[in-house]
């Protein structure tokens, strides 16, 4: 498995990236969906990374700068045929690894709070992930639930 900075142009990617918009049109309302489309993933602000086996695209992961110390965790998505092999926690280790050789101290999430989102949020908590309050633009909702964590400098 090889993991790489991506420029979100592979067909493979693209294609993922509408697999993860689509699998979250029936688990809450327009308002609740918070994932960013290829757009909001190609902006200067969002670092964007693929895992590859081979030709075989696993899984994707995006990082977006909210401030110079603070990042927030987006668009992890894992490809069917490499669900439960550790695609997602291999995603997760490397954006922590480069949020903290990017300065980050402190790395924040939304996800959603229904029983379709458990396995992330298990994961998340797995990486010592928080729940926390809203935090950048978001506001309360009953169909999110926020994660946060510091990143300090003895463990990742």
């Amino acid at each position: 498995m090889e993991i790489r900075r991506d420029n979100l142009e592979s067909p493979q990617v693209i294609e993922l990236i509408r697999e993860h918009l689509a699998s979250m049109e029936p688990t809450a309302p327009p308002e609740s969906r918070h994932a960013l489309d290829l757009n909001g993933l190609r902006s200067s602000d969002v670092s964007f990374w693929t895992i590859w086996d081979g030709d075989s695209l696993a899984g994707i992961a995006a990082l977006k700068r909210l401030s110079p110390d603070h990042a927030e965790i987006k668009s992890m998505k894992t490809a069917l045929p490499y669900l439960r092999k550790g695609i997602a926690s291999r995603m997760l280790a490397h954006i922590m690894i480069e949020a903290k050789k990017s300065g980050y101290k402190l790395l924040s999430l939304e996800t959603g709070s229904m029983e379709f989102f458990e396995p992330a949020r298990k994961l998340y908590r797995l990486f010592g992930f928080e729940e926390c309050g809203p935090f950048s633009s978001y506001v309360e909702d009953p169909n999110s639930v926020f994660m946060t964590r510091c990143i300090d400098s003895d463990r990742v």
